[in-house]
């Protein structure tokens, strides 16, 4: 694939990025992707490896060499043909996703990876400004009828792949806009939100109907996801109206931090912080945001999430930024023979990070300290394992100061009271049991399925877009007998 000796000649080229200066000051993507001569460059890197580890290290199963080697050649037409043809959405995973490809690229077992990446995202936007992106109306209509419960990458992954097989598709969510954790979670730095709008004019163009403001099931009082919903509809009356069901909502319930002082005003979920300033972006008009301007901010969670809240107040203007991470600082450099070609622990500096924080490693948090309700620092202490567990080290008591405080710790399970109403079984970590077998996505309950985080839990976005698909043949299979769309 690529240009035979193409790996020997050319080094991985980077996307650019806008400068710190000017990007902080604006809420707007500032990657700078590759022209088509650097991305036909980095197509031509990509090896006649014989066994493309890349094709089973991204988990919608790209057909990455095909689509380097259509780009090298300039054939853009074919490869967005083959990027579509086991990704529904390649420019949300071609901003967003971590690529776990690229760490499994042969090329990386001793020299740089293939741009995997940086190619795919070249590939999708040069198809929309091109106008190869359009609506795949079916010929023939089914007159089977299916919900989907959830509009995040999962849900709306299924729901195009479920129109084009000609059933009709009705897409609830909670929340007023389209695009679950993409439209709320993510930044809009990371991901303008046109992206999504415009894969909804192209998904109801080819029948598929989205219902906002629409809460399935009951709701917990007091809980802090997300929910913009008017109106409720109950689960039995779903089932009554659809031949088949598709849950599909995010892992939203948040990792708590039960330390004294939790309750002091100040701490925060990182998704009561992020969603707020998307809101704000899309020109929606909010009381009581909670800002980090004049702040100092302390995010505890060393992830993505984390990472996201780091950027969004650095854009607010906030004095300092420091992020924890209870885990230990890996290494710099993974140790390529022994993990290649796994995801590889490695120490992983965001652009959010290069903008301006202090990170700490090893580190708990005792407790949160505050004056008349508000906190104004927390307490902490550096920890280490040993044999398996965390202990603290003696004489690494700290206290920070901190005007918020963001817990960003990652997610234990889907919103409960949405399986709970529909009466499906969950895992032990409170996800919807299904598996993924032939026949799989099913759930206990007759004609409900399940996929993306609502089943697997916590997840990449690509993750989602796979059991979307995946779901999708099956809720086919169910309703025909068999199925014609791709596993």
């Amino acid at each position: 694939m690529g240009k035979v000796t193409g790996f020997l000649e050319y080094e991985r080229l980077e996307e650019g990025y806008e400068p710190v200066p000017q990007r902080v000051k604006n809420y707007r993507e500032f990657v700078i992707g590759l022209n088509a001569e650097q991305a036909k460059i980095q197509g031509a890197r990509c090896m006649d490896c014989g066994t493309p580890f890349c094709n089973n290290g991204c988990p919608v199963n790209n057909i990455i060499p095909d689509f380097n080697d259509l780009v090298y050649r300039g054939d853009w037409r074919n490869a967005i043909t083959v990027l579509h043809s086991t990704n529904n959405f390649p420019e949300f995973t071609g901003r967003i996703c971590p690529a776990p490809c690229e760490a499994a690229c042969t090329l990386n077992v001793n020299d740089d990876a293939v741009g995997i990446k940086s190619i795919e995202h070249a590939i999708i936007d040069r198809a929309w400004a091109e106008g190869w992106v359009t609506p795949q109306v079916p010929v023939v209509k089914t007159g089977k009828t299916v919900a989907i419960v959830g509009s995040g990458p999962a849900g709306l992954a299924a729901a195009q792949q479920l129109a084009r097989a000609g059933h009709a598709v009705t897409v609830f969510e909670k929340n007023s806009r389209i695009g679950g954790l993409l439209r709320y979670g993510i930044p809009d730095f990371k991901m303008e939100k046109s992206h999504i709008d415009r894969r909804i004019a192209q998904m109801e163009a080819e029948g598929v109907t989205f219902r906002t403001g629409v809460l399935v099931g009951a709701w917990t009082e007091g809980s802090k996801v997300t929910n913009d919903a008017k109106t409720t509809i109950g689960a039995d009356e779903l089932k009554a109206q659809f031949d088949a069901v598709l849950l599909t909502g995010g892992s939203e319930q948040s990792r708590d931090l039960p330390v004294p002082g939790r309750d002091l005003d100040g701490v925060h979920f990182a998704m009561e912080f992020l969603p707020m300033q998307n809101k704000v972006n899309a020109g929606d008009k909010l009381k009581g945001q909670i800002r980090a301007d004049g702040k100092h901010v302390i995010v505890i969670g060393g992830g993505d999430t984390g990472s996201d809240c780091v950027g969004t107040s650095n854009r607010h203007g906030a004095v300092s930024v420091t992020q924890f991470e209870v885990m230990p600082q890996p290494p710099e450099q993974e140790n390529k023979p022994l993990v290649w070609p796994y995801w590889p622990t490695k120490l992983r500096t965001s652009s959010s990070h290069e903008e301006g924080c202090v990170r700490e490693f090893a580190i708990a948090t005792k407790e949160f300290t505050g004056s008349k309700g508000k906190v104004t620092g927390l307490k902490t202490v550096h920890i280490e394992l040993k044999d398996g567990k965390f202990v603290e080290v003696p004489g690494t008591e700290k206290e920070y100061k901190a005007d918020l405080v963001l817990l960003a710790m990652g997610f234990v399970n889907p919103v409960a009271t949405v399986l709970d109403a529909f009466g499906v079984a969950k895992d032990g970590r409170g996800n919807a049991r299904a598996h993924t077998d032939e026949g799989g996505y099913r759930t206990n309950v007759d004609k409900v399925f399940a996929a993306g985080d609502m089943r697997r839990g916590q997840s990449l976005v690509v993750w989602a877009i796979r059991e979307g698909r995946q779901a999708a043949r099956e809720v086919d299979a169910f309703l025909m007998g068999g199925s014609t769309l791709p596993r």
